[in-house]
Formats: structure tokens, sequence, C-alpha cells
């Protein structure tokens, strides 16, 4: 039996903020007074021992306290105690554990002494089964006045033991991508090169023992991409199994492992091996499943009504990267032979038997290109990936062996897997050099870089798959037009758009609007009427990217022609083919034919079908396995809910897409969702928040040419500046972004940040340059886009007009707010009116408006205008003007985020990427937060906290 665990530095936990809040609430209980239990329960490799010191450390700062530890050890080890167990405890000897219920829960209240006692067990499910029964007895009676808590870990397959039965559980899942990453930069310091710690994650599976064990298990030059990886990378080692060797299970025991891994093998999809399957294919092998039950005893393995699933993620692909070729080809032709008996769909029976292949198979090559790209509700995207892949390596003609290759490429790029896409990629460019296979290797390349990578080279590659495709597949030529439009817009370049469009023949009405790039013709062009998805929202919706684009013909052309007609500063004209655009795809299952009809319900300022279109894309793309769709799905659903007014929501839905673009490796489509979280930021007043999302999206703007997400930020930065009454510095920021020149912002968001640099300018004095912005803003408005462009408007006019004027103007502008509704943008007119009324000395009048201003800023969360109304109340000499209430109430919106996340037991680390910002921003906010709210400890603060909402329930109706 092991001593007392020791702690020897601060421990960093990721991804289990849920647990950590369950321990920290039974630590305070126990702090308090109140004894109690908690069963940590979790696959191998999964974390519970850093738990359990995890909490040992947590005790022992709590300035009063014994933590008592014990390690359990298999039931030979015990001889030497005579049949009981010891228990160690600081500054004493070795405790024996009688077996005896009521005698061991008479020892650990003996050991507490009216004290706070914490006892942790780990692997209680390897004591034996008296010693359980003892333990579940004493946990399942720990309280009263004596303080004890017991913590309890257990494997994943001893969960259901009924000597532990009725003690509150928690269980712990691999680790999302993020947090894996996480661990993984703290564990290398962030030394180890791109591609491998992809592939290190991957082979990891979010298991962290099995990440230590995989990186423990490189030398540096491996790590740092100098020297080769191994080829049986994932395999793992004994202790990220739990001190279980695979290669020690008996033969019958592999071979059933194998044929499971196998059976997951394809696509990698789901949550285990079909279990049936495995075991009708196994019994042909003479298996049966005791075969199975060696595995399950040592917790590699766990076996439910239906599926076979690896505790341990990594096992399953060291097993079945580790097995030697002819293993695998007889397990996956088991396999084929059980499917072909229970007569199964068509794509797992053939892709079973090419992977049993042992050569060229021309004839099964073809019947599984033909199962794999089938129309309709089948396989996902994943499968059809390895289908294909797996039909190009039975195809002996290089050119079709490229194709299907390439076609691999594109399925695993839906999959949200770039880095297999890539290497696909790679392999059907080595294999041929026909312009066929060139111009599709092209158009997935330049797909790829619209996700992550610099957008001119996207674009380039995409026009010349255009050009490459045109003869041989004109759907393929015109999807990759269709792409290179979508870079052109995220270069910002207008010209380069009209010209992805078509030729003069095929778009005669841009010939002209492309053609020239001065003059007062060419100006409106571009300022009068963006392009379809930016001018209806105050924040701007970008351009479709190609993997939204539906194959049928119908609906691209329509597109493409209400494009053509937009980007002539034509809105009105093209509403009606975009209109057309919706009713073809708003009731496809598609994800694709959604997210069009999607983006066209939002031009036309459809806003209630744009989230319900847009929503059901979302759901498509998760039920399809089209992870690639998923963050984009998510960031015009954000666009809609700006436009809409409802930043919170907006905020839900740009924090969710962030993670999916990361997950899926799209860093511009993530560069574009730290843009959104800095608008909503701004409105907030989120100084902090703004800056670091601003710093997010810049570093990936700068580098891939994302002119749309570098106009954002600098429009959000702007609004902090305004916000905080720096009106100056917002002028300065936002003149070169707004003005007519060569370096201007992004075509389509300029004019939506037209108004908050004339609020700027006039602010600090400077209206003359902001009169010509307003005339472009007043013919952009007059096409009828954006809802709130009117009210906008007549409050620009306000800002520059005569004093005999702007009373009227201003008024007006309120009245227009009325009619859209939008608590912040009217909220700033009413602020700014109150202020022009104060300034020609009518107190009485500015008090009402400001007040109303106050209230609106309140209630949507932009604290920082709202210390400006309250400002702004106080010099009309109003006294009781309203502060903040105590309590959490006197939080910022980002203070509060943070409280709450730090009292459900987040780490600082955990916090940040939960909400996107810096660890450094998490700290400064707790430290404020500690002196705002009086606490001095994170315990406290997670008590404060819910104390204040058990409070807010019980006050609700």
């Amino acid at each position: 039996m092991a001593g007392l665990t020791t702690v020897t530095g601060p421990l960093r936990v990721y991804g289990r903020s849920a647990q950590l809040h369950a321990i920290n609430a039974l630590l305070t209980g126990v702090r308090d007074g109140r004894g109690g239990a908690l069963m940590l329960v979790a696959a191998p490799g999964l974390g519970r021992t850093t738990l359990l010191a995890h909490a040992v450390r947590s005790f022992r700062s709590l300035r009063s306290g014994t933590a008592l530890s014990t390690r359990a050890v298999p039931a030979e080890s015990l001889i030497p105690y005579s049949g009981v167990h010891s228990l160690w405890c600081t500054g004493a000897a070795p405790r024996p554990l009688p077996k005896e219920p009521g005698a061991l829960l008479a020892v650990v209240r003996e050991l507490a002494g009216g004290h706070p006692l914490l006892v942790c067990v780990d692997d209680a499910h390897l004591w034996d089964a008296a010693s359980r029964a003892a333990l579940g007895f004493a946990a399942r009676r720990l309280g009263g006045p004596h303080p004890v808590a017991l913590i309890l870990s257990v494997a994943a397959r001893r969960a259901d033991d009924p000597h532990l039965a009725g003690l509150p559980v928690v269980h712990l899942d691999p680790l999302a991508p993020p947090e894996a990453a996480a661990l993984f930069d703290d564990m290398t310091a962030g030394g180890a090169d791109t591609v491998v710690r992809d592939e290190l994650l991957h082979a990891a599976a979010g298991n962290p023992g099995a990440l230590r064990a995989l990186v423990a298990a490189l030398t540096p030059d491996e790590l740092a991409g100098r020297a080769p990886l191994p080829r049986r990378l994932c395999a793992g080692s004994a202790p990220a199994y739990g001190g279980v060797d695979p290669s020690e299970l008996p033969p019958e025991t592999r071979e059933l492992l194998l044929l499971a891994a196998a059976a997951h093998e394809p696509g990698a999809t789901g949550s285990g091996a079909d279990a049936e399957l495995v075991l009708r294919a196994g019994a042909a092998a003479g298996l049966d499943v005791a075969s199975l039950l060696p595995a399950e005893a040592a917790g590699l393995v766990r076996r439910t009504a239906d599926r076979i699933c690896f505790d341990v993620p990594g096992l399953r692909r060291a097993l079945y990267a580790g097995a030697q070729p002819a293993r695998r080809r007889a397990a996956h032709r088991l396999l084929a032979s059980a499917l072909d008996e229970a007569r199964a769909p068509a794509l797992p029976r053939r892709l079973h038997r090419a992977l049993a292949a042992t050569g060229p198979d021309a004839r099964l090559a073809t019947a599984l290109t033909v199962a794999a790209e089938a129309p309709g509700a089948a396989p996902s995207p994943a499968l059809r990936a390895a289908a294909l892949s797996a039909a190009a390596d039975l195809t002996q003609t290089a050119r079709d062996r490229a194709l299907r290759r390439a076609a691999a490429a594109d399925h695993a790029r839906l999959a949200g897997r770039p880095a297999q896409a890539r290497e696909l990629l790679a392999a059907a460019a080595s294999e041929s050099a026909d312009t066929r296979v060139r111009g599709t290797v092209e158009l997935i390349r330049g797909r790829l870089a619209l996700g992550d990578g610099p957008v001119a080279d996207a674009r380039e590659a995409l026009l010349l798959a255009a050009e490459l495709l045109a003869p041989h597949d004109p759907e393929s030529a015109r999807e990759a037009r269709l792409g290179a439009m979508a870079a052109a817009w995220d270069m910002g370049d207008a010209e380069a758009y009209l010209a992805a469009l078509g030729t003069p023949a095929d778009c005669p009405d841009t010939a002209q609007s492309a053609s020239a790039d001065t003059g007062p013709r060419a100006e409106r062009t571009r300022t009068e009427e963006p392009p379809p998805t930016r001018p209806s929202s105050p924040a701007p919706l970008p351009h479709p990217s190609p993997h939204a684009y539906p194959s049928e013909a119908s609906l691209a052309e329509e597109y493409r022609a209400a494009m053509a007609v937009v980007m002539r500063g034509r809105l009105r004209a093209a509403r009606h083919a975009l209109r057309g655009v919706v009713a073809l795809g708003q009731d496809a299952e598609e994800p694709s034919r959604l997210l069009r009809a999607g983006v066209a319900a939002l031009v036309v300022g459809d806003l209630p079908a744009a989230s319900r279109i847009n929503a059901r894309a979302l759901a498509a793309a998760r039920a399809s396995g089209a992870e690639i769709h998923v963050p984009q799905a998510l960031e015009y659903l954000a666009y809609a809910e700006l436009r809409a007014g409802r930043h919170a929501r907006a905020r839900a839905h740009a924090e969710e897409g962030l993670r999916a673009a990361r997950c899926t490796g799209q860093r511009n489509i993530a560069a574009r969702h730290h843009a959104i979280l800095a608008l909503v930021a701004s409105m907030e007043g989120e100084d902090e928040a703004v800056g670091a999302h601003a710093a997010a999206a810049a570093r990936t703007a700068d580098r891939h040419g994302l002119a749309q997400a570098s106009t954002l930020v600098q429009w959000a930065l702007a609004r902090v500046d305004l916000g905080r009454g720096r009106a100056p510095e917002a002028a300065a920021r936002l003149g070169p972004v707004v003005r007519p020149g060569p370096r201007r912002g992004h075509f389509a968001v300029r004019m939506l940040a037209v108004p908050c640099f004339v609020e700027a300018a006039a602010l600090a004095g400077e209206p003359e340059a902001a009169r010509g912005c307003v005339a472009e803003f007043a013919a952009w408005a007059a096409q009828g886009a954006d809802p709130q462009a009117p009210a906008q408007l007549a409050r620009c006019h306000a800002l520059l007009a005569a004093p005999e004027d702007s009373d009227a103007l201003y008024a007006v502008a309120l009245a227009r707010h009325e009619l859209v509704g939008d608590d912040f943008e009217s909220a700033r007119t009413q602020l700014l009116y109150g202020k022009w009324l104060r300034r020609r000395r009518r107190p009485g009048e500015a008090r009402g408006r400001l007040r109303d201003a106050l209230v609106s800023f309140e209630r949507c969360g932009a604290r920082a205008w709202a210390e400006q109304a309250r400002a702004e109340l106080r010099a009309t000499g109003e006294a009781g003007a309203p502060e903040p209430p105590g309590g959490l109430s006197g939080l910022t919106p980002q203070q509060l985020r943070i409280a709450r996340c730090v009292a459900e037991g987040a780490t600082n680390r955990e916090v940040a990427r939960r909400l996107s910002v810096s660890p450094r921003t998490v700290d400064h906010h707790l430290r404020n937060v500690f002196a705002l709210l009086g606490v001095r400890s994170r315990v406290e603060l997670s008590r404060l906290v819910a104390r204040s909402e058990q409070l807010t329930a019980h006050d609700e109706p």
C-alpha cells in the first residue's frame, strides 16, 4: 500500500471544469462541517489520479485539515498485511483498515477527530469484495458531526459495482481537441512541429495518459520534425492503458480485439464497433464472446448491448496499425463475409472486401467507387473518404487512381480532416499529370486554402482549376469559379470578384463595372451597394465559401446572376433572383444548399427565414458528418443574430463556431468568428476581450490576406474608443477604413462603419471630414438592404446639421429606430441627442433622453456606454442617477462570465479557452472580481455565486 500522494507543484488540469467544481463543492462542505463522498469514474489514462492529487492539494490549501490518501494494489500484494489494507496519514504510522463495515467507518471517524479530513482512494475497484463493501458502507454514512470527505476513483468498467452503489458519480470523458492541444503545448513547451502535433493529438484521441506516453516515447528530433515518426506511432504504452500491455493478452483475445478495431477503422466514425458484426465474424474464426473477457477485465474494452467500445481511444488505432498486413486483411475478410451474410448495405461490404484485397482489382474498385459516390442520405464524408481511398489502392490506371484519391481528399475535407485531405492530394498529384487530375487537385487545394491559407493563393488555385476543368467537368469548373469569387471577397478585391464571375459573354452586366477603377460611377459601384451578404447586417456576412455551393447548376447560376447585378450597385434589381435562390434551397436536406439559401435570405433581409434556414443547415451538417460546414453555419447564424440586435445569441453562436473552426482546421473562419466576438464585446464595453479577439483575428488576417476580418477588427476597436469617450482616437482609426482611397477598408464593410466614423468625427470637432462619407452612406442606405441604415443616416445628418435642424433630425432618427428595434443603436441615438440637448442648455429634456439611453444600455449589457449616459445625467444636475447595485450585478459581463466559470471549478486556462481570451486577461479580471466582491479565494467566490443565483431564482416568478 502506497503512502500519501505528494503534490510537488501546481497542477494543470485540462477540460475538467465540472469535475473540479464537484470536488471543490465537496471540500467546501467538509470545511464547513459537512461530510460526503464522491466517486470518479473513467477509463484508463483519462486522469482519475490527477484529479485525486488536485483534491489533496486543494484540501491542503484550506488552512486546517488533514489530507489522507491511499493507493489500492492487487489483492495478492496485501498478504503481508494479513488481508487488511493500511491507511497512511501525515506524521503517523500506518493504520490497519478492517474489512468490517462498521469498524472501517469508526477508524475513519477516529482519524478525523472532529477536524476536517480528506480520504482519497485510487483504483478502488482493485480492492477485494469485502473491502469494497466496507468502503461503500463508510462512504454512504459520512457526515454529521464528522466532517470527512471520501473521494474514490473507479475504472469505467467497474462503475456499476453494487458495493459502491448509491455514491455520487462524476464521469471523465476524453478531452476535447482544444483542451488536448493545450495539454500537448504545455508538455512540449510549444516546441513541437505542427504536423507532429496534429499526428500525436489524433493518435491520442483525447486521452491525456496516452498523449503523455506518446510524447515521452519520441526523441527531441522526432518531436521537432527533424526525424520521421515511428511507424507504430499510435501503439501507446502500458501506462497509457492502465498498466496493461495488450501484447500479453491471450492470442484469441488479441484476434477478437483486432476484429473490433478493423470493424471500426474505415472512416473512424461512431462510438465503437458493431458488437453483433464482430462476434459473427469472430465465430467464423472459432472465437466466441468469452475471448473478449480478458480485455474487459483489464479495462481495455467495454461491451454494451450493441457496441464494443475501446475505453482508451488510442488503443484501437494502436492495435490496427501495429498488426501485420496479413492479419489486417484476414480481419477485413472475415468482416466482409459477415456483412454479406447479414445482407448489409453495399458500401461497408465492399470497403471491407477492398481492405482485404492483396492487389489491384478493377471490378471491385469500380463497384466501391459507385457505392461511395451514390447520392442521397447515406454514409458520412469520413466513410466515403475511406472507401474512395481504398478504391484508389485497387486501381491500376494512374489517372483513375489519382482521380479517386482526389475525390477521397475532398470527402476528408468535408469531414473536417484537412491533414488527411492534403496527404491524399499530394499522393494524387504525384500519380498523374493528366489535365483533369491537375484541375481537381487545384480545386480541392484552393478550397482548403480558403479555410486555412492565404486567400490570394486560394483564388489563383481555383481560377487555374476552373481553366483546367472547363473542357472535362463544367460543373466543377463552375464551382471553382465560385470559390475564386469567395477568395476575392475575403481579399476585399472588388475587381477580382467581378473577374471571377466570368467573361463578359457569361456576365455581360458586369463588364463595365469590372473595367473601371476610377471616376464617380466606379465609386458608386463599390460603395453604394456592397455585395450581397454585407449590406444588410451590422456585422457583415462573409461570402459563402465554395463548399457551400450545391452541385445543381440552376441554383449556382441563380446566385451567380444575382451577384452580377448586386456588384453593379443594384440590389433592388437582384432581389428577385436572390429570392429564387431562397426558394430553391430552403427545403433542402443537404447543408450546402441550405447554406446558399440562408445567405440569400440574409441578403434580402428576411431574418426569420435566415435564422431558420441556417439553423437547419447546422443540424444537417452535424447529422451528415459534414463537419466542414458547421463553423460556417454558426457564422451565418451569428451574423443573423447581430443584425437582429440579439448580441448574446450572436456571442453564443460565434463561441461555438470558433471551437468548431479550430477542430476542423479552418483558421480563416476562426478569424471571422474572432471578429464577431470582438464586435459583440465592443458593444458590451469589454475592452480586454475586444483586444484579445481583435489580436487573434488580426494574426490570421495579416498572414492570409483577410481584408474583411481586418476591417471588422478596426471597427470593433473604434467602437471601444467611442464607448470610452475617446472620439479623436476612434476617428483616427476609422478614417482610413471608410474614406475613399487605395488602402481603404473592405468594400462591403466600410459602409457599415460609417455611422461610427461620423459620430467620432463630429464629437472630435472635425465634422467636415465625415460629410463625404455621409453622402455615400445615404446612397447605400437608399438600397434598403439594412433596416437600421435609415435611422443611422438620420443620426448622421443630425450630428452634422446646423443647430436649428438637429432637433428634428434626431426625432426622425428615433422614430425610425422604433420601427426596427435594436436597443443598442436606439440608445446610442438617445445618448447623442441627450448630449446635444444638454449643451443647448435644455437639461430637463436631456434627462429624459439620457434616462432612456441608460435603461437601454443596461438592458443590452453595454456597460461602457451606460457609464457615459450616467455621467451625462450627473452633468444635467440629476442627483439620483442609479449606480450598479452591489453583488454580482456590479460586475461587467465579461467579469460575470469569468466568475461563473471559476465558480464551476474551471482553471484560469480553461476559462481562457472557453471565452477565447488569454490567461493573463482572465487573471486580471479575476483579481478585479475578488476586489469588487470582497472575496479572498475561489472557494468563497463559488459560494457567493451560488448564493446569488439561488436568490435570483427565488425572486423570479
